[in-house]
């Protein structure tokens, strides 16, 4: 198939695709890991976007069921440099062609991937209007215009659970090619799924928690009073989509649980979320952090942790007025981690689970455990 695609700037491309076809509009944004690009367009934290990777051959891999993040792909599609539709590895199950086919996506491929990302590096996050159905360009640009934007769309609402579950699956084993158990210390946490990916749940269970896993409107009072009872001992606020300030209904549950004085420890947009319910709005970067290769530094112990990233926004430098900032990015200097005055409340920007990107960062969920 052939794909026409239309940038709010005005540059209107041609290039190919594979999947269902069809017609979808979303913002574009780069991401530069070398790796585990199935977790990556599986993350619900990309809903509504378009992903560009830098890695020039995407799809050698395959695909299977074990490394998605969560049940489909989130992402609004794909645009890579090359396409690889014949996998090569023995726990391939599909090739990436057939995975987006069932899922009635599409993907973008034969195209100038540098050219792009160079392109949003210069001027930012563009908007984008991809189609396998309509070619004029202005008819692009007109279709384009009328789409919501971003930070219009309450994303987190489609991604999240619709009912609360338990997780019992620990981190991957590589020896039995699956799944480990939990070996539970006795603490129970409330997950608030903002757009949790699988492999989070799976840290936590691996320093020995147990997880219940509510939907992103769960009303604060519920959660204090099962704290109370002993029933949970602390709560975790999940990675998401979208625009964090919003989710005023999220914030304001959150501000209840901080002033119940609760355990809490949240990643990414639970990271956001945090900051806006202190009352410390986020600001959006100029193109975000989306990779699996970031350097972060741990400012209380000085060392530096390769860490993978996905968030266009971030908290501001006065936080420091409420809590100790703990990490920096090296790449712009931006805050990637705070411990609140209490003591009793952390976040982190980056994703620690290391999914996809490196294991430097997995110390941090053993942190809420001395916290609980």
């Amino acid at each position: 198939m052939k794909a026409y695609i239309y940038l709010e700037n005005g540059v209107y491309l041609e290039a190919k695709a594979f999947g269902k076809g069809g017609s979808a509009f979303g913002e574009l944004v780069f991401n530069t890991s070398l790796t585990g690009y199935e977790e990556i367009i599986t993350d619900p934290s990309y809903a509504g976007q378009f992903i560009v990777f830098t890695m020039p051959e995407i799809g050698i891999v395959g695909i299977n069921d074990d490394d998605t993040e969560s049940s489909k792909i989130h992402a609004s599609g794909v645009f890579m440099r090359n396409f690889n539709a014949n996998p090569s590895n023995f726990r391939s199950t599909q090739n990436i062609e057939k995975f987006f086919y069932d899922q009635g996506k599409f993907g973008v491929y034969d195209i100038d991937t540098r050219y792009l990302t160079k392109m949003l590096r210069d001027s930012g996050n563009l908007r984008v209007y991809v189609s396998t159905e309509i070619s004029d360009k202005d008819e692009l640009k007109k279709a384009l215009e009328s789409s919501a934007r971003i930070d219009e769309i309450n994303y987190v609402s489609i991604v999240s659970t619709k009912k609360p579950y338990i997780h019992t699956a620990s981190r991957w084993e590589h020896k039995n090619q699956a799944y480990g158990s939990v070996n539970s210390i006795g603490k129970r946490v409330a997950v608030i799924d903002y757009g949790v990916k699988r492999n989070i749940l799976n840290e936590l269970c691996s320093v020995g928690l147990e997880l219940e896993v509510y939907p992103h409107d769960v009303q604060g009072e519920v959660l204090i009073d099962k704290f109370n009872k002993g029933q949970i001992h602390g709560v975790f606020l999940s990675n998401g989509p979208g625009e964090p300030r919003m989710l005023v209904n999220e914030i304001a549950q959150i501000k209840k649980l901080i002033a119940a004085n609760i355990p809490m420890f949240g990643i990414c947009l639970g990271h956001q979320l945090l900051s806006n319910a202190y009352g410390y709005e986020t600001y959006k970067l100029k193109f975000g952090q989306h990779g699996a290769n970031h350097p972060v530094q741990n400012l209380e112990t000085k060392s530096i942790e390769i860490t993978a990233q996905n968030h266009n926004y971030n908290v501001p430098e006065n936080i420091c007025e409420v809590a100790t900032i703990t990490h920096r990015n090296l790449f712009d200097n931006t805050i990637e981690g705070v411990c609140y005055n209490s003591g009793k409340v952390f976040s982190v920007q980056h994703h620690p689970e290391a999914s996809s990107g490196p294991n430097e960062s997995k110390y941090i969920f053993k942190k809420f455990i001395e916290i609980l």
